[in-house]
């Protein structure tokens, strides 16, 4: 008798999975993804890096990874707060709630843009009320910073969830009955618990928001050097038929987000050897 069984399974075997695998990324992603650096690579590395460099181009790149940085810190602590609340606290109304948690998910980003846009323009609801404090935020950065919030959120709650949920109450009542403050108890017992899906949100959020466009384009107002992000940019490129330019400015945007995600990925694997070895 064989000293190892293979496990019985209602999928087929490693050999037509990893095929159909293999094919399914190979004909969705990178096919299509690989097509932008070709099309790059028509300009020459000369060409590319001055397509990249410029200074319109580099003001872009500047304004879209720090308006995504803000967003995600600002989703990071808020989505905590909410994951907390919606798993801790029975109220009425928490399934509307959680509900509403996947509305940007859902909603059309253009859609999400304009109501944004209308909400915090000069004569909005909160705009104009903002106003008379010297708060502006459609067509500025914080508009950027706010819109990208908004389609950040939804990643750091739902990632953060099921890791409350599984944490016992127990536990926070035993450093308590220590002699744990709460800020103690939050400090050493909860925030280590939560540390590996609170980054993996945080990046999560970083990197959907380094590639948002639709949302951004109206309440952004769109001034070269000053409020225009780097997806708009290549809109922009797009539309003067500059295909080359355009993919140059989408490949250090796609190299950003996959060295983001190689990044999660690495914690994660972190995460779980360490968990193993405990």
């Amino acid at each position: 008798m064989s000293r190892f069984r293979t496990r019985a399974s209602v999928l087929p075997g490693f050999g037509v999975s990893l095929g159909f695998t293999v094919t399914y990324l190979g004909l969705v992603v990178l096919i299509p993804l690989s097509t932008i650096f070709v099309k790059s690579a028509g300009l020459g590395w000369g060409g590319v890096w001055a397509a990249v460099t410029t200074p319109r181009v580099l003001a872009s790149y500047r304004l879209s990874l720090l308006a995504s940085l803000t967003a995600a810190v600002v989703s990071a602590v808020f989505g905590l707060v909410v994951a907390w609340v919606l798993v801790r606290y029975p109220f009425p109304g928490r399934r509307l709630v959680d509900a509403l948690v996947d509305l940007p998910f859902a909603l059309p980003t253009a859609v999400a843009g304009i109501a944004l846009t209308t909400l915090y323009g000069p004569n909005g609801w909160l705009g104009s009320r903002l106003a008379p404090l010297g708060i502006r935020v459609a067509f500025t950065p914080l508009g950027i910073v706010v819109a990208l919030t908004f389609i950040g959120l939804p990643f750091v709650i739902r990632t953060l969830q099921p890791v409350l949920e599984d944490l016992e109450v127990d536990v926070e009542e035993a450093a308590a009955s220590l002699g744990a403050s709460r800020w103690d108890t939050f400090r050493r017992v909860l925030l280590p618990a939560i540390r590996p899906a609170l980054t993996t949100g945080f990046a999560l959020a970083f990197a959907r928001a380094v590639g948002e466009y639709g949302s951004v384009v109206f309440i952004s107002g769109n001034m070269p050097m000053r409020t225009e992000i780097a997806p708009l940019l290549i809109m922009t490129k797009l539309e003067q038929f500059d295909y080359a330019g355009a993919s140059a400015i989408a490949v250090v945007l796609l190299l950003i987000s996959f060295a983001l995600l190689v990044a999660i990925n690495l914690q994660s694997s972190r995460t779980r050897l360490a968990g193993g070895t405990e």
